[in-house]
C-alpha cells in the first residue's frame, strides 16, 4: 500500500480520534494534517509488526499533545473534559429515543468483546478511560481506541438501518 492509499484509506479515522480528543473540529484537521505529514517522514521506518492505524493513532495522539504543550492547554482539562463528552451525539439520541434505544442495545447484546463491555463500562458505568484500561490491565489509550471503534460499530449500524428503512 503505498502513501497515497493510506491516506485515503485512514485519514477520516485519524480525524474522527484527534477530534475526539480535541472536541474541536479545527484543531483535529490542523493535527490530521500534521499527522500524516510526520507519517509521510516516517513511514520507512514503519515495520509492519503493528496495525498501521494504531500507529497512526499513536502519532495522532503525541501530536495532539505536543500541541496542548505549546498552547498551554492542560492535558488533564482536556481528558477531563471529553469525559462529559465523549459519547458521540448520535448514539445519545438514539437512546434517548426508545425505538432506536432498543436498537442499539441489541446491536451491543451481538458486539463481540472488548468493545461491548468497553461501550457499557464508558457510557453506562461512566468510568474514566484511565479506569477502563486498568480493569482490563490496558493503558487509557487502549481504552479510548476500543471505546471510538464500539461507536463506530454502532453508528455503521445505525446508519444501515436508516438506509434500509429508506
Amino acid at each position: 500500500m503505498n502513501f497515497e492509499e493510506i491516506y485515503q484509506a485512514y485519514f477520516r479515522d485519524v480525524l474522527l480520534y484527534v477530534c475526539s480528543l480535541s472536541n474541536n473540529a479545527d484543531i483535529a484537521e490542523e493535527i490530521t494534517q500534521e499527522t500524516f505529514v510526520k507519517a509521510l517522514k516516517a513511514i520507512d521506518r514503519f515495520d509492519g509488526s503493528k496495525d498501521i492505524r494504531a500507529w497512526l493513532f499513536t502519532i495522532a495522539k503525541n501530536t495532539y499533545f505536543t500541541y496542548c504543550r505549546k498552547k498551554h492547554i492542560l492535558v488533564e482539562t482536556v481528558d477531563s473534559h471529553l469525559e462529559e463528552k465523549q459519547t458521540d451525539i448520535t448514539i445519545t439520541e438514539s437512546l434517548i429515543n426508545e425505538e432506536s434505544a432498543f436498537l442499539v442495545h441489541q446491536f451491543l447484546h451481538t458486539m463481540e468483546e472488548p468493545y461491548k463491555e468497553v461501550f457499557h463500562l464508558r457510557v453506562f458505568g461512566e468510568l474514566s478511560f484511565d479506569k477502563i484500561g486498568i480493569l482490563f490491565g490496558k493503558n487509557s489509550g487502549w481504552a479510548r481506541v476500543t471505546f471510538y471503534r464500539a461507536k463506530k460499530k454502532i453508528l455503521e449500524y445505525m446508519e444501515e438501518i436508516q438506509y434500509d428503512e429508506l
